[in-house]
């Protein structure tokens, strides 16, 4: 997850006297580079992620200071340090607040440091661990695309992960992401990384396949849901612009097997795109988990259609509903009760119409057997391409 506020933090207590005052929630945001900014122009160039960095000279009185923090909020910064001591005494109780309702780091060093070596100092070492994030985003794509060739990517990952420990994947899909210029992307992930809370050394993030990807190492379940939960949340009110789904993997033992959770996070991020619910666990798809795993998704349309056959003419002919009913008759376990109630017609036309449907597909469904072909055919047909 790259350099963060919590690193810079570590490094810079005793060397630069360096405080959090206030957006402790942005803890884990991580640092593109840090930048000098005397007055608010450079901030229309912002990128997402850089830290702003001022002596305060440009903005000397509490309003000027808000509509600061404001802005460095809306362009996606990682945080704000301010050299106090000079230019700005003491920092605004609402300049406070507003960094804590916004998760946005705010710093101090106080006058005497010299700005100049901080800067040099920790752009060198954001420099460096994204020379080492790009080198560990190689190493899992390898995993994930050649996971018989354990020796060549795990000399990568050992400093960094539990390969013997768990290892879980969510995918991160918007619709047109592999239409995107690399400016726009990384645009676009920088923004999305702000919003991955409690995600740092045991995470990583990266694209690959038209997918954001974040892989999680040694986490419990609860842990994925504290982190992905929110960070949808997040997504959804702070880029209403944008259809965001993820999908979410099962866990699975050790990185020779990332492979599995990727292919499991695509199915489940399939289903989430195909629907109305923002973040799909593929663990609780039921028998979609099966179904979304099959890539050849214009076999699955055949079988449906060849199964539904009998039906869909007889409806295209009469409109009527036979599929409708079918499908609510299988779902609710063959009660015309349960069928006749979600679908407001009287009992008796259900069972007129049940009768229809056993003669035209020339089959009593009365076994489990006999109604799992036709109830799988249903499933299919109501997938949607959401790719």
């Amino acid at each position: 997850m790259g350099f963060t506020i919590e690193d810079m933090r570590t490094i810079s207590a005793d060397r630069y006297h360096m405080k959090l005052i206030a957006g402790e929630g942005g803890w884990s945001n991580s640092i593109s580079w840090l930048l000098m900014l005397e007055d608010m122009t450079i901030i229309q160039n912002f990128r997402g992620k850089e830290l702003a960095v001022t002596t305060g000279l440009g903005f000397p009185t509490e309003d000027s200071q808000l509509r600061l923090v404001k802005a460095l909020s809306e362009a996606g910064a990682s945080g704000l340090i301010i050299n106090t001591g000079k230019h700005i005494m003491e920092v605004p109780q609402s300049v406070k607040s507003f960094c804590d309702d916004n998760d946005l780091p705010l710093l101090t060093v106080p006058w005497e440091v010299i700005l100049v070596d901080l800067i040099k100092d920790l752009s060198m070492r954001v420099f460096l661990q994204s020379v080492a994030d790009e080198q560990i985003s190689n190493a899992f794509i390898h995993a994930i695309e050649s996971p018989l060739s354990a020796d060549e990517y795990s000399r990568d990952l050992l400093a960094y992960y539990d390969l013997d420990g768990t290892f879980q994947v969510a995918l991160v899909s918007s619709g047109d992401l592999d239409r995107m210029d690399t400016v726009e992307r990384k645009r676009i992930s920088y923004r999305m990384q702000l919003f991955l809370t409690n995600l740092t050394h045991n995470g990583h993030f990266f694209y690959y396949d038209s997918y954001f990807v974040v892989i999680m190492n040694a986490i419990t379940a609860k842990q994925c849901e504290e982190i992905l939960e929110p960070f949808a949340k997040r997504l959804t009110n702070r880029m209403p612009e944008r259809k965001i789904s993820i999908g979410i993997s099962s866990q699975v033992q050790g990185i020779r097997n990332l492979h599995t959770a990727y292919k499991r996070a695509v199915a489940a991020v399939r289903m989430a795109r195909s629907g109305s619910e923002p973040i799909i666990y593929f663990d609780r798809m039921g028998l979609y988990r099966l179904l979304y795993s099959v890539e050849d998704t214009a076999l699955l349309k055949e079988m449906s259609a060849d199964i539904l056959k009998p039906l869909t003419d007889y409806d295209s002919q009469h409109d009527a509903g036979y599929v409708e009913t079918l499908e609510s008759f299988l779902k609710n376990g063959g009660s015309i009760k349960a069928v006749a109630d979600e679908l407001f017609i009287h009992r008796n036309t259900i069972q007129y119409r049940m009768g229809n449907i056993k003669t035209l597909l020339d089959c009593s469904l009365e076994t489990a057997e006999e109604r799992m072909k036709y109830l799988i055919a249903c499933m299919i047909r109501k997938m949607k391409d959401g790719e």
